[in-house]
This record gives C-alpha cells, sequence and structure tokens, in this order.
C-alpha cells in the first residue's frame, strides 16, 4: 500500500466478488472464480467472495482458490452463513449472518463472474442497481438482451447486423404440436442447431442432420429453457473477438480475433470447450485479411453497442465465403478460465489476464448506470 504524511496508508480498493450461482453453468462460474483469485492486483484490491450455491443460498466464502478448477468442476457449499445486500440504496454494505455476525463495508465495486440464468441475464444486475452498489460489466437490459439468443438476433437484424436465420419454439407449442414446427422448418437447409434460448457454454446445444433428430434435440434444449431456438448452420470459419468499454468518453474497443478450428463434422459443444480432447484448436489471433478484420471489429463494437453494452463483451461470428461476416452470439459476461476465449483474445491484444481485470474494475467503478 501507498502511503503519504496527508492521508497515511492507502485504503485498498474492496471488490466483492459474486460466482457459483443457480444455472447449469455453476462450476464454469466456479473455475472463472478461481482465476480470477489468483491472478488479482492484492495491492490494489481487497477481494470480500461471495460464493452463490446451487440452492440459491448466498455465503461469505474463504476457500482456496486453487481448488476452483475446470477439472474439479467444483460446487459451492451451502455453509449456513448468509450475506445479504443492504436494504438502503447506496449503503455500501453487506451484511454477514453468522458466528461472527459481520459488517462489511464499503463495499467499492462488485464484480459478479455469473454465468447462465440468475447472474448472466440481468436478475443480479436488478438486484444491485436496487441496493445502489456500483458493479462491472453490463447493466439489466444489455444483460437480458444478451442472454436471450431471439431477442439478440431480433435487436441485431434491427440495427441491421447479419445473423443466422432462426425460428424460436415455446415447450408448449412443441409439446401441442410438434409437427406444425416441423413444417415450419421445411424451407431450413440443414443442418441446423437446436439451443436453448437462455443457456451458455454450449449446454442443451444439438446439431441435426437430418429432422428425424429434432426430437432428441428439442428435448435436450427445452431442458434447459422453456423456449428454443431452431437455426440456420452457418457454413465458414467460427471467429470471436473480445470488445472492452471505453475509458473517459472513448468508443468501445475490440480485440484482436481468435478463431475455432473443428475437425470435420464437430461443433464447438460443452465437452470440447472445458473438458478438451481432440477436435477442436483454438487459434490466437486467426489468420484474416486487412478488410475482414475491420469489418469483424466495426461489426463487434456495433454489437455491443446495439445491446447498450457496458464493460465487455465476447461476440462470437462466422466468416463465411457466401455470407460474409454473421454475428452467432454475444456473450455479456464471458468466462475467465484458464482456457477461456476472452482472456486469450487480449492477451494477444496486449492486455495481460491481471490486467485485464484490473481494467474491468475500474470500468465498473467509471460506469454511470
Amino acid at each position: 500500500m501507498t502511503e503519504t504524511p496527508e492521508t497515511g496508508p492507502a485504503r485498498r480498493i474492496r471488490v466483492a466478488i459474486l460466482f457459483g450461482g443457480r444455472s447449469s453453468e455453476h462450476s464454469i462460474s466456479c473455475a472463472t472464480a478461481g482465476s480470477v483469485l489468483r491472478h488479482l492486483d492484492r495491492e490494489r484490491f481487497e477481494p470480500i467472495v461471495v460464493g452463490i450455491a446451487p440452492s440459491g443460498a448466498w455465503t461469505l466464502w474463504d476457500g482456496d482458490p486453487a481448488e476452483l478448477t475446470l477439472e474439479a468442476m467444483p460446487v459451492v457449499a451451502d455453509d449456513g452463513s448468509r450475506v445479504r445486500l443492504p436494504q438502503v440504496a447506496g449503503e455500501r454494505a453487506l451484511e454477514v449472518e453468522d458466528a461472527a455476525g459481520r459488517r462489511l463495508e464499503p463495499i467499492d465495486v462488485v464484480l459478479p463472474i455469473l454465468h447462465g440464468p440468475f447472474g448472466e441475464d440481468g436478475t443480479v444486475q436488478g438486484a444491485l442497481e436496487l441496493a445502489g452498489l456500483p458493479y462491472v460489466g453490463n447493466g439489466v437490459l444489455a444483460s437480458a438482451v444478451g442472454m436471450d439468443k431471439h431477442y439478440t438476433k431480433t435487436v441485431l437484424e434491427h440495427a441491421g447486423i447479419r445473423v443466422a436465420p432462426w425460428i424460436t419454439v415455446s415447450r408448449a407449442a412443441w409439446a401441442r404440436d410438434p409437427e406444425a414446427v416441423r413444417a415450419r422448418l421445411e424451407g431450413f437447409p440443414m443442418p441446423v442447431f437446436v439451443k436453448p434460448a437462455r443457456a451458455g457454454s454450449s449446454v442443451g446445444v444439438s446439431r441435426v442432420a437430418t429432422i428425424a433428430e429434432l426430437d432428441d434435440a428439442m428435448t435436450a434444449a427445452l431442458a434447459e429453457d422453456s423456449r428454443a431456438l431452431v437455426e440456420v448452420g452457418v457454413s465458414g470459419r467460427e471467429i470471436e473477438l473480445g470488445v472492452l468499454a471505453g475509458r473517459d468518453g472513448a468508443p468501445p474497443r475490440a480485440s484482436l480475433p481468435g478463431e475455432i478450428e473443428l475437425d470435420e463434422g464437430r461443433f464447438y459443444d460443452f465437452d470440447l470447450k472445458y473438458r478438451g480432447g481432440s477436435g477442436a484448436r483454438v487459434v490466437c489471433p486467426a489468420a484474416v485479411d486487412d478488410a475482414s478484420l475491420a469489418e469483424l471489429q466495426a461489426t463487434a463494437v456495433r454489437a455491443f453497442e446495439a445491446i447498450e453494452g457496458a464493460g465487455l463483451a465476447r461476440v462470437d461470428f462466422f466468416l463465411s465465403p457466401e455470407h460474409g461476416v454473421v454475428v452467432n452470439e454475444i456473450n455479456t459476461m464471458p468466462g475467465f478460465t484458464s482456457i477461456s476465449m476472452f482472456p486469450v483474445l487480449w492477451e494477444a491484444s496486449g492486455i495481460a489476464y491481471a490486467d485485464l481485470i484490473t481494467e474491468l474494475i475500474e470500468l465498473g467503478l467509471e460506469e454511470q448506470r
């Protein structure tokens, strides 16, 4: 810590880190938290770590970050402690109900590294805004739109950004008349991809090569959400770019591109993303020509601005010989695990992992909600 005669020791910035949560991406969030805690600049930041159990219980977590790894697929245990948000907006305190009965204040900023529903979808962001706590990342609107693939596509298409053709099917509509859904797909070339409308990390996603495979794919997707997307497969390279908000009124920044190279017939499913194995490789920076790079970066920024993004996002593209630049998805809280694309993209663009965490926290402190 620094010290001056006038002020004495400088207080570290207190960051409440939220991780875990109620979604199927719970363990991915835990692994992200482990990486963040291992790389956080402890000279500048004091972490207050709040683990959210699968039940939704907010607990004060004081475990070893080394245990939060992808290999372990950890789960936040409910130890009986409870962490409460401020009941008065602007109090900047967390109340801890345990044997010690602590009040932790001031909380300068919250870093919600939660993936999926009940964390990345605007719900936690809304709770933090009600409590008057500054936080890192996207606000309620951008988080909700980015989480819901149907509305992401709707907003981007309205903004003139190319997306793959799709239909959205509710659980009720599928149960009521699956033949009507199949009829809607008659003009769709195979393969198609079936996805839960609101899930990430490729959970519940299936590649459907023939209409006979649709039933199993819909069952998998609708087990994760009440609505599913059926999306035309776009042939082309899978390219991803990171976006960071600008500082001091400057425009957002786009990273260099990374590429997912897949073996023939494979798609980037949960196992390839997080459990390794053969079939996929990450190349960063991806080899693209100057014109394609400029279009990818400009489109990533346009997509970020179209959903009213704040802080960060990862924008996933298809770079297609037939269709050009096509946006696949926007991830408003991309993973920070050791193999996650977002930090890899910014490392290639000149921002090291620890500096990226610092940048995000500083953006959260600056953000005007």
